[in-house]
């Protein structure tokens, strides 16, 4: 049963500083790419960082670029994303996806591109 269980999520002010982990199991990611999506109240889930297996290839969403940085160790099988600056629009629910080796690394931003799924966990800045 794969599993992707993300930590790390709270309350902090603007301007302050998380760090998300997502910890997958169940199965080898070997070659899988480990991407980051967050959904806000009543907004669509939108995709915010990614990362090849090799860690040779990133994409961020404009939105983050500068702020956010995304980070995988493949011998733990976990992904990373170190939140810096935050502002009350990154308020969300963030989520861990892992997407198969058998596609090609873009459309990243697409949730179509992944195929698992963890359960999320809350973000909250506030200002």
């Amino acid at each position: 049963q794969v599993q992707l269980v993300e930590s790390g999520g709270g309350l902090v002010q603007t301007g302050a500083s998380l760090r998300l982990s997502c910890a997958a199991s169940g199965r080898t990611f070997s070659g899988y790419i480990m991407g980051w999506f967050r959904q806000a109240p009543g907004k669509e889930r939108e995709f915010v960082a990614a990362m090849s297996w090799s860690g040779d290839m990133t994409g961020y969403a404009d939105s983050v670029k500068g702020r956010f940085t995304i980070s995988r160790d493949n011998a733990k099988n976990t992904v990373a994303l170190q939140m810096n600056s935050l502002k009350p629009e990154d308020t969300a629910v963030y989520y861990c996806a892992a997407g198969s080796p058998l596609k090609t690394f873009q459309p990243i931003a697409l949730k179509a591109r992944y195929d698992y799924w963890g359960q999320g966990t809350q973000v909250t800045v506030s200002s």
